[in-house]
């Protein structure tokens, strides 16, 4: 038990700074995403952490199989250096025996896969949706910003200088391109929004309209008492009608329905729910695969390096599959089986690797 604990300790430590590395990185390059957020609608940066901390759960899924794979390798391969492995060898331990307390870990992290896709990422991922959408379509939030140049779209520029109670706004500048014959500029001394339905629309009092023919670069100018200039042509959206696969729950993914997705894409549904039952098993596999490969053989640090070269390329070879076999079964429907095969025969194999061979180490010759 204390043998158990002792690498259990050392493995779990080594996955969570692993852990911790991988999804820093994940999270620095990610966020770059949402910069546009802060820059163009204002966005405070803690509505952005928060919205990338509702990914953290699809990113945790892609990191720990990986995460807890490098830590077995690494964790044994430093007892093996340490000829710890060898003591213990020499005291009875078997392969399997050894391999216990990393798989144990490695079921933990394989729980976890599984909490995660099945429930965790469909519910994070579908409230990171739904605030994403209502900060892309929070037009009064936008529009009313003071003292910016608010770049509703790329075609539509608004500056206001002033905002009042009841969406009563003071300074107007609006640039607008959206006509490709020409571009109009409007200058207001008062305005006020007014959120419909069908998108926002700007109720100008007491300004200028400024218009440029982009042939003749002819310039006109009309001045109004009032005057209603419409957004709603610039909307984004009229609803989330749709649901991503990310946000659907395994058995939305098996029996897929039209409110959904449309028909053609019912196949790359069931793929993903199927793929989502077998992919946390790589937590299991890929530490199974990694130390099948570290306990047999000669134990001295000469072989170490090469037995490191093939875990690895043993498991990118996996994940390669996993991933194309997901692709494949989408447009094909009778390779599904192939992923279950993909993940289970290697973890089988692994498994009859420890329990039928023993640890070997070089003979140390008598002394004479």
């Amino acid at each position: 038990m204390q043998l158990d604990l002792y690498i259990a300790r050392q493995a779990l430590a080594a996955s969570l700074i692993v852990i911790g590395s991988l999804t820093g990185i994940i999270w620095l390059s990610q966020s770059l995403r949402f910069v546009e957020l802060i820059i163009n609608r204002g966005v405070p940066l803690e509505t952005l952490v928060f919205l990338t901390m509702l990914l953290l759960p699809s990113w945790l899924s892609l990191v720990l199989p990986i995460a807890v794979f490098v830590s077995v390798l690494f964790v044994y391969n430093r007892m093996t250096g340490d000829r710890e492995i060898v003591v213990l060898e020499s005291s009875g331990f078997s392969p399997i025996r050894l391999a216990r307390p990393a798989l144990m870990v490695a079921a933990v992290a394989t729980a976890i896969c599984y909490a995660l896709s099945l429930w965790v990422i469909p519910v994070s991922y579908r409230e990171f949706k739904d605030l994403q959408y209502q900060i892309r379509h929070d037009y009064a939030g936008l529009i009313l910003r003071e003292g910016v140049f608010n770049s509703i779209t790329d075609n539509v520029m608004l500056f206001v200088r002033t905002h009042r109670a009841g969406n009563q706004i003071e300074g107007i500048i609006i640039h607008d391109e959206r006509d490709r014959d020409e571009s109009v500029t409007y200058f207001a001394r008062t305005g006020r929004l007014a959120i419909t339905p069908d998108g926002p629309t700007l109720g100008l009092t007491s300004g200028t309209r400024q218009a440029r023919d982009i042939r003749t670069r002819k310039v006109e100018f009309l001045s109004f008492d009032s005057y209603d200039v419409d957004f709603r042509s610039v909307r984004e959206d009229t609803g989330r009608a749709a649901r991503d696969r990310n946000e659907l729950f395994i058995s939305d993914l098996l029996n897929p329905r039209v409110e959904f997705a449309p028909e053609r894409d019912f196949g790359s549904l069931v793929a993903e729910g199927h793929h989502r039952l077998t992919a946390p098993l790589l937590a299991l596999v890929l530490p199974l695969a990694g130390l099948a490969v570290l306990l047999r053989g000669e134990l001295s640090r000469r072989g170490s390096a090469m037995r490191l070269v093939v875990a690895v390329a043993i498991a990118v070879g996996l994940e390669v599959v996993v991933i194309a076999g997901k692709l494949l079964a989408a447009r094909h429907a009778w390779l599904i089986p192939g992923l279950y095969i993909a993940v289970l025969v290697p973890g089988l194999v692994a498994v009859l690797a420890l329990i039928g061979h023993r640890l070997r180490r070089r003979p140390v010759p008598a002394e004479r």
